[in-house]
């Protein structure tokens, strides 16, 4: 699905894999769904990709991430995503941070902050909260004004009609 073998460091890796999650997001706009991007990396090969459809299926479920998660779990067939990385251009809600501590994903790369719904950090802390029977690693900011500016310019958009 999409991989590049071998990255000088790590930063490069979360930034390569950050397009890719931009290049899902602007999928979005055929359909005016919200612009989020997600891919799930798995030794340093995109095994699930995803972007927001909510609007597209008329499904409030329809979130980027959990399109990514459900298609690498069936890629790999099997319900635990154990070692994968997921890259998404906008900070989990709490029905996706939900969704990735269920399905157990190693790290978790967000581009920009949601103040208002994010569940890795922001609002609320389900992906690190130790209370539960798994937690990830966050990396935040990732390619953040890119991310910012794409949420940005769909929002004045959307104004503007």
């Amino acid at each position: 699905m999409g991989d590049l073998g071998g990255f000088l460091n790590r930063k490069e890796q979360h930034i390569f894999y950050m397009k890719e999650a931009l290049k899902e997001a602007r999928k979005c706009s055929k359909f005016e769904d919200v612009p989020i991007g997600a891919v799930v990396v798995l030794e340093n090969k995109i095994i699930g990709r995803g972007y927001n459809q909510v609007e597209k299926l008329n499904d409030s479920t329809a979130h980027a991430e959990i399109i990514a998660i459900k298609k690498a779990i069936k890629h790999i067939n099997y319900k635990h995503l154990l070692n994968a990385i997921l890259y998404v251009t906008l900070e989990p809600c709490s029905m996706c941070s939900g969704s990735i501590v269920l399905a157990r994903i190693k790290t978790v790369v967000y581009g920009c902050s949601d103040p208002k719904a994010g569940a890795g950090g922001s609002l609320y802390n389900i992906i690190e909260d130790n209370r539960l029977n798994h937690l990830c690693e966050v990396i935040k900011g990732v390619m953040g004004m890119e991310c910012s500016d794409l949420l940005k310019d769909f929002f004045k958009q959307l104004r503007k009609k």
